[in-house]
């Protein structure tokens, strides 16, 4: 019975692994890397400065450079729908469309950590 159970788990982790990386392969594909580069213009001001914190609270802002896509379509998401606090944030999220988010994504996943 237990070997059962293992094979089922290997299964639902398998297609959990294939799911992700077809999500990945999608979110990839829907965004415009040119047209991310105009939309982050704004976003550079902050996620692109050596060393840059925020003043209060006080903690070091991430660069973003090399993100991986999804991550950055779901914290910019999560910053319109107020699951993730932070007023500016929130401010410049809520202008965009989802389209505009895509975009900004594709941009900062063709960067490399170092090509901010």
């Amino acid at each position: 019975m237990a070997r059962r159970e293992t094979m089922i788990c290997g299964r639902l982790i398998g297609g959990v692994f294939l799911g992700l990386l077809l999500f990945t392969g999608a979110a990839s594909a829907q965004g415009d890397i040119e047209a991310g580069r105009a939309k982050a213009y704004t976003c550079l001001g902050c996620h692109a400065v050596d060393g840059y914190r925020n003043a209060y609270p006080s903690y070091r802002v991430p660069k973003l450079g090399g993100q991986h896509p999804e991550y950055i379509v779901s914290a910019l998401k999560a910053y319109q729908n107020g699951d993730r606090q932070h007023t500016t944030m929130q401010a410049l999220a809520s202008t965009l469309s989802d389209q505009d988010i895509q975009d900004i994504a594709a941009y900062f996943a063709s960067r490399g950590p170092e090509g901010q």
